[in-house]
């Protein structure tokens, strides 16, 4: 099963359970034919933006966050990304993003919590960001997916 499945799988758990830990969200994801580590669903937890709230019975539940918090945090990064953000080149699957210098770090996280499935990771130095990208994905393509998501970006 895929990434993007997965994280649907998730949301999809979240808002029909009370959930309380994420060993029962990783038994309910094997009953769903999505068998993960703790450390995948951790990762996966801190992109989809969940938190634990107060359910008003003394226990704190997974909850995702609502439409509004999440375009306010993806307008964030697009501005963070485009703050440092100079060029982008690629060769093979690998992409190599040039920013300002001292920007690479703010520059990677924005594009690590944009959680593009293109991308499956990124490395920052001080003036720029190398971007391994998935199988059969081109750095054309990240570039198309970065400007459907960034309209203000100049590639």
């Amino acid at each position: 099963m895929n990434r993007a499945s997965r994280l649907k799988a998730v949301c999809r758990l979240i808002k029909n359970n009370r959930i309380e830990s994420q060993d029962r969200l990783l038994k309910l994801l094997e009953g769903e034919n999505f068998p993960v580590t703790q450390a995948t669903l951790s990762r996966d937890l801190k992109l989809l933006k969940v938190s634990k709230s107060a359910d008003g019975q003394n226990a704190y539940v997974y909850t995702l966050p609502s439409d509004n918090e999440r375009r306010e945090s993806e307008k964030i990064y697009i501005q963070d990304f485009l703050r440092g953000y100079i060029s982008i080149d690629w060769a093979g699957n690998l992409a190599v993003i040039k920013t300002y210098s001292g920007y690479a770090s703010v520059v990677a996280t924005a594009l690590d919590n944009l959680g593009l499935e293109e991308v499956m990771g990124t490395i920052s130095g001080d003036n720029a960001v190398f971007v391994g990208l998935r199988q059969g994905v081109s750095g054309a393509d990240l570039v198309m997916r970065l400007q459907k998501s960034i309209p203000d970006l100049e590639a």
